[in-house]
C-alpha cells in the first residue's frame, strides 16, 4: 500500500472525452491561457501573453524538433507491422548523428503486431522508385531494429518520406495534413523527439518578438521528449515509478542567462522545466565530483548525499567544467521525477498544458503550485478549456 504522501489516487481527476482537444485550433494563438498568479486564478486569451508574463522574465523554450517515428510494414501475409523509432544505437547514439546515417543504422524500437514478425522476416517499404527501406529485427529482447536502404539520403530524409507523425495515442485518430506542422513548435531547430513539448506550440513567431521588444529574454535548451512521457503510472506508490530517460543538451550561455537573470524565470513546458531543474542537480553533483557524467537519475533530488547548495554554486561548477574542457555545450541524460515535496531551485514560473490523471506531468504540476492544482484543473474543466497535447495551456506564477 503507497504511504499517503505518495498515494497515486489524489491525483486522479475525471477527465471528459469530449474535453481532450483531438485536432489543434485554427491558429496557435487562438487558445484560451489560464493565468495563476499569486494565489488567484484568472481566465486570458493566449493573444495576451504578452501583457502577462512579467517585464525582465528569462523565458526558456525547448527547440526540439518532432520526427516522423512511426512507420508502417506490411508483410507478404497482409499483416501490418508498426515500428515506433525510439532511440539510435548504430553508427551513433546521438540523434543528430544518427539521422545522417547513409544505406543502414540500428534504433531501438517499440513494435506493433511483434508476435506476428518473426526474425528471419525482412520487411520491406518501397516509397517511391528511388526509395525502399528494409526493417531487419537484430535483437528481439531489446526491440533492436537494423533499417537499410539504397541512395544517398540520409535516414532522417527517408523517415521524413516513409514515416508518420508520432501522435500522442489518446487522439486515438491517424495523422491529418495539418499535423506535420501543427505537431512542431516555430521555434524548434534538433531533430529526435517523439512527442511534441506542446506548451510551445501556442507561441508564434510574432508573439516571441512582442516578448523580445518588452524586455522578455529568451533561451533555447534541448530535451529530446521521448515516448516514455505518455507512459501511465501502475503502482499505487507513484515513488515507485520507473521514470523515463530522455536526452539533453545545454549550452554555455544558458547556465550564463540563469545567473544573470533579473525577474522570473520561465520554462515554456514540462520538458524546458526538466531540464533546467537537472542542470541544476548536475552541477551540485559537480560539487562532489568534478568528473561526474552527465546523467541525473530520478531520485537524485531527494538523495541526502545531494544536499541543497546556491543556485549560482551549482551553475558555477558547471562553468567550471566547460573552462576545464574547453567545451560550450553540455549534453547529457535525465530521468528526473518531479512530484510533491520537490523544491525548485531554478524555475519560478512555468507555461504548461493540461495534462492527463495521475500523471508524472500533473505530479510535476502540483509539485510546482502545490494543493491548489486540483482548484486549477476544476476551473479549467469548468470554462470548457481544451486538455492535452493540442489543448489550451496556462500560465503559473505560485
Amino acid at each position: 500500500m503507497a504511504s499517503d504522501s505518495a498515494s497515486l489516487e489524489k491525483y486522479l481527476y475525471e477527465l471528459p472525452e469530449d474535453r481532450i482537444a483531438k485536432h489543434p485550433l485554427a491558429n496557435r494563438d487562438d487558445s484560451k491561457l489560464l493565468l495563476y498568479q499569486g494565489g488567484q486564478i484568472h481566465h486570458e486569451s493566449f493573444k495576451q501573453v504578452v501583457d502577462l508574463v512579467p517585464a525582465n522574465s528569462l523565458l526558456f523554450l525547448n527547440n526540439t524538433k518532432v520526427i516522423a517515428a512511426r512507420l508502417f510494414f506490411q508483410k507478404a501475409t497482409g499483416a501490418q507491422i508498426e515500428i515506433f523509432l525510439t532511440e539510435p544505437i548504430l553508427p551513433h547514439t546521438e540523434f543528430q548523428q544518427a539521422l545522417k546515417a547513409k544505406n543502414t543504422c540500428t534504433w531501438k524500437c517499440m513494435v506493433g503486431n511483434l508476435k506476428k514478425w518473426k526474425d528471419e522476416n525482412v520487411l520491406s517499404l518501397r516509397l517511391n522508385d528511388e526509395i525502399e527501406i528494409e526493417a531487419r529485427l537484430v535483437d528481439r529482447e531489446k526491440l533492436h531494429v537494423t533499417f537499410s536502404w539504397a541512395g544517398d539520403q540520409p535516414f532522417l530524409d527517408v523517415i521524413e518520406a516513409a514515416g508518420h507523425v508520432p501522435l500522442p495515442p489518446y487522439l486515438n485518430r491517424e495523422e491529418e495534413a495539418d499535423d506535420k506542422d501543427r505537431y512542431q513548435t516555430v521555434f524548434s531547430e534538433l531533430e529526435g523527439a517523439v512527442a511534441a513539448p506542446t506548451a510551445g506550440l501556442h507561441f508564434t513567431d510574432d508573439i516571441l518578438t512582442q516578448l523580445n521588444t518588452k524586455g522578455v529574454k529568451q533561451d533555447r535548451v534541448t530535451l529530446h521528449v521521448s515516448a516514455g512521457t505518455f507512459r501511465p503510472i501502475k503502482d499505487a506508490d507513484f515513488k515507485k515509478h520507473d521514470m523515463h530517460n530522455e536526452r539533453i543538451i545545454v549550452s554555455r550561455t544558458n547556465i550564463e542567462n540563469i545567473l544573470g537573470a533579473q525577474g522570473l524565470i520561465i520554462p515554456v513546458g514540462t520538458t524546458a522545466l526538466r531540464t533546467l531543474e537537472s542542470l541544476y542537480w548536475y552541477g551540485v553533483k559537480l560539487t562532489k565530483d568534478s568528473t561526474a557524467p552527465f546523467f541525473v537519475e530520478k531520485d537524485d533530488p531527494y538523495k541526502a548525499e545531494f544536499q541543497e547548495i546556491p543556485l549560482s554554486h551549482s551553475m558555477k561548477a558547471i562553468i567550471e567544467k566547460m573552462d576545464r574542457e574547453n567545451i560550450t555545450e553540455l549534453k547529457g541524460e535525465t530521468e528526473i521525477f518531479i512530484y510533491p515535496g520537490y523544491k525548485f531551485r531554478v524555475a519560478t514560473g512555468l507555461f504548461t498544458n493540461f495534462h492527463m490523471p495521475a500523471s508524472t506531468l500533473v505530479l510535476l504540476v502540483a509539485a510546482f503550485v502545490g494543493d491548489k492544482w486540483r482548484s486549477i484543473y476544476e476551473e479549467a474543466l469548468s470554462n470548457s478549456y481544451r486538455f492535452l497535447s493540442y489543448g489550451d495551456t496556462s500560465l503559473l506564477l505560485p
